[in-house]
């Protein structure tokens, strides 16, 4: 059997565990740079602010009917989704951690348990020890169990939270409900070609003949279809080596002045160099790209990228940083205001194996260098090693004017007691 834990309007239900003043009153999260609206309360999605709404066009509408408006606390959100996934690993030892605030579970030598009850115990314990409310879905398979998600959260009076499909009567009553966009790995594309069919519920595709969807959908929409029927085809996913780590962000504001966005591209190639270490690889290549803001038809508009390629492989900020900032300088235009940038490193070997070169070689200082650099950022919880031509105040400029405290990650935030 497998089940999917999901937590409840994850953003604002960590928001509310810190402040409970704002329990069962609407709340929306914004976007990076306070862009638009992210996640919304229930209480908000029943006023009709729309997933993806600008803020400053619907700033007035959020005034109007009380929805607290927050920017994204993304130390906070990350620290909580570790605790609630260290939580599921006390239930069973195969947990694939699927998104920020969801996990399938996979219960292997469970045959004799009660798996209402053993759903109950994963809602509580999250829920007491987290403050998170959570919804569970249990089922003989990954496809069946997001089904199984689904019902606990649409009707959470009737199943308090937990639903398990565990007999035949279950799986087609579930399937004859949920509608088929709403199926897990059911894309647009997907979804056009099953009603042009006649499929509007999960149920018409599971009815579909077999040879018709594998030669209209290959394997990936035979899986699924069996999925659906209860015959396991998905196993949980096991943590894999990246082939390629990015980072890239919008500014908070338009930005012509070079050494601002110099500033900016060598910490985000910086960031690139400290995620190569943590998962022990090395890149032969650094990707670099630089954008004007395309949404202002009245402006100049640049768009450019550039790939330097090194002749050994390297994890060093020193180096990664370097280049980035010499391919900005080379892509940069003047009169150009530019709102994103990004860097991306690609040819990724593992850094204790790979090819040796004869006449050239990194530093040797640098692996110390980098290491002890990694020591010092990670006991002070922050990053207060940088290079020299980095801001020494802050890693990411966004514009968070509506940021609440970083109540378990910053002891300047944390709550005091009166």
């Amino acid at each position: 059997m497998y089940a999917l834990v999901d937590c409840n309007n994850f953003y604002a239900s960590c928001e509310r565990v810190f402040n409970p003043v704002l329990q069962t009153k609407p709340i929306a999260v914004l976007s990076n740079n306070d862009g638009c609206v992210i996640a919304r309360s229930d209480e908000a999605k029943a006023l009709n602010l729309p997933m993806g709404a600008p803020i400053f066009k619907w700033d007035g509408f959020c005034k109007a009917n009380g929805i607290t408006v927050l920017s994204s606390n993304y130390p906070l959100y990350g620290d909580m989704s570790h605790r609630v996934m260290t939580i599921l690993e006390q239930f069973t030892p195969n947990v694939e951690v699927y998104s920020i605030d969801e996990a399938f579970l996979e219960f292997k030598g469970f045959e004799n348990y009660n798996f209402e009850d053993y759903g109950n115990q994963i809602r509580q314990r999250i829920l007491k020890w987290t403050g998170i409310p959570t919804c569970v879905g249990i089922a003989p398979t990954k496809a069946l169990s997001k089904v199984a998600n689904k019902i606990a959260r649409k009707f959470p009076k009737e199943t308090k939270g937990v639903y398990v499909i565990d007999s035949e009567e279950k799986r087609v009553k579930a399937l004859k409900w949920i509608a088929i966009e709403n199926v897990w790995g059911i894309g647009r594309g997907f979804q056009k070609k099953l009603n042009a069919k006649g499929c509007t519920k999960a149920i018409d595709f599971v009815n579909l003949p077999d040879a018709w969807v594998r030669k209209n959908f290959g394997s990936t929409g035979f899986k699924l279809k069996k999925e659906l029927e209860g015959i396991a085809q998905l196993q949980l996913d096991e943590p894999t080596t990246k082939k390629a780590i990015a980072t890239t962000r919008s500014f908070d504001y338009s930005y012509d002045d070079i050494h601002y966005i110099k500033e900016r591209v060598s910490t985000f190639a910086t960031r690139c160099a400290e995620k190569l270490r943590k998962q022990g690889s090395s890149c032969y290549m650094v990707y670099v790209t630089l954008e004007s803001d395309r949404y202002k038809k009245d402006m100049a508009q640049h768009k450019a990228s550039r790939v330097v390629n090194f002749p050994y492989p390297t994890d060093s900020n020193l180096i990664i940083s370097g280049a980035a900032v010499n391919a900005v300088t080379q892509l940069f235009k003047t009169g150009i205001k530019y709102k994103r940038a990004g860097v991306i490193v690609m040819g990724l070997v593992p850094t204790n194996n790979q090819q040796l070169q004869m006449f050239d070689a990194e530093n040797p200082k640098h692996k110390p260098l980098m290491s002890a650099i990694d020591k010092l950022n990670k006991k002070y919880a922050t990053h207060k090693v940088k290079l020299g031509n980095q801001d020494l105040k802050r890693t990411w400029k966004m514009r968070q004017e509506r940021l609440s405290p970083k109540y378990t990650t910053d002891i300047n935030d944390i709550i005091v007691v009166k």
